[in-house]
C-alpha cells in the first residue's frame, strides 16, 4: 500500500512538472506568434522611420522571417528587402532551432498535461496545483525586477544563457533587419510572455482554490 502511494505521489510530481512545460511552452508559442505585438509596435516605436519600405513590406518580410523561424522545413532565410550576413543567418538558424525546441515540448507535454488535469479533476486533487503555481508566479516577478533595472543587461544575459556566440550583435551595415527589430519590441514580447505565465498559473490557482473549498 505504501509503495503505491509513493509511486502516485512521484507520478503526480511528474505531471505537475509537465503541466508547467505545457504552460512556459505554450506561452512561448503565443507570445512569439502573436504578429499583433509587432503591428502594434511599428508605430508605437516609430520602426518606419528607419527604413524606406511601406508598412506592408515590412510586414511580408517579418512574416518571411517567422516563417523560417517556425517552419522545420524551410531551410533558406531569405527577405524580399533585407540582406541577411552569415552570421546574422547562423543567429537566426540559432533561433530556429530554440523555436522547434520549444514546439516539440508543447508538443510533447500538452497531451500527458491534460490527462493529468482530467485525473485531478476526476479524484478532485485540483487543489494539488495550488502550491507549484504560487510558486510558479514569483517566476515572472523577479524576472520583471530584473527587467525594470536594467533591460539592457537583461538581454544580454539571457543571449549570453542560449547563445555561446556574439552572432546576436548584428551590424545594421551588413543585417539591416536588426532596425526593424528594436530592442523595445523583444522587452515588449518579454512583458507579454510574463503576463501570460501569469494567467495561466493563476487560473489555477483560483481553480484549485474553488476545488479546495468544496472539500
Amino acid at each position: 500500500m505504501r509503495r503505491k502511494e509513493t509511486s502516485w505521489i512521484w507520478l503526480e510530481r511528474l505531471g505537475i512538472l509537465c503541466v508547467i512545460l505545457t504552460i512556459l511552452s505554450l506561452s512561448i508559442t503565443l507570445t512569439i506568434n502573436f504578429r499583433p505585438l509587432y503591428v502594434w509596435d511599428i508605430k508605437a516605436l516609430n520602426i518606419l522611420d528607419q527604413v524606406t519600405i511601406s508598412q506592408s513590406e515590412l510586414l511580408k518580410n517579418f512574416g518571411q522571417l517567422m516563417s523560417y523561424l517556425n517552419n522545420p522545413w524551410n531551410q533558406t532565410l531569405q527577405l524580399s528587402d533585407f540582406p541577411v550576413s552569415a552570421s546574422g543567418a547562423f543567429h537566426f538558424y540559432e533561433v530556429k532551432r530554440l523555436f522547434l525546441l520549444c514546439y516539440g515540448v508543447l508538443l510533447v507535454t500538452i497531451i500527458p498535461s491534460s490527462l493529468f488535469i482530467y485525473r485531478l479533476f476526476k479524484v478532485k486533487r485540483l487543489w494539488r496545483l495550488i502550491r507549484p503555481f504560487q510558486w510558479g508566479m514569483i517566476i515572472p516577478v523577479f524576472f520583471g525586477l530584473l527587467m525594470a533595472i536594467g533591460f539592457d543587461q537583461f538581454f544580454v544575459a539571457f543571449h549570453g544563457v542560449f547563445f555561446n556566440n556574439d552572432d546576436w550583435l548584428f551590424d545594421p551595415a551588413t543585417d539591416p533587419i536588426i532596425n526593424v527589430l528594436p530592442e523595445e519590441f523583444f522587452m515588449h514580447s518579454f512583458i507579454l510572455f510574463f503576463i501570460l505565465l501569469e494567467v495561466f498559473f493563476l487560473i489555477g490557482i483560483i481553480i484549485g482554490k474553488r476545488e479546495l473549498k468544496k472539500i
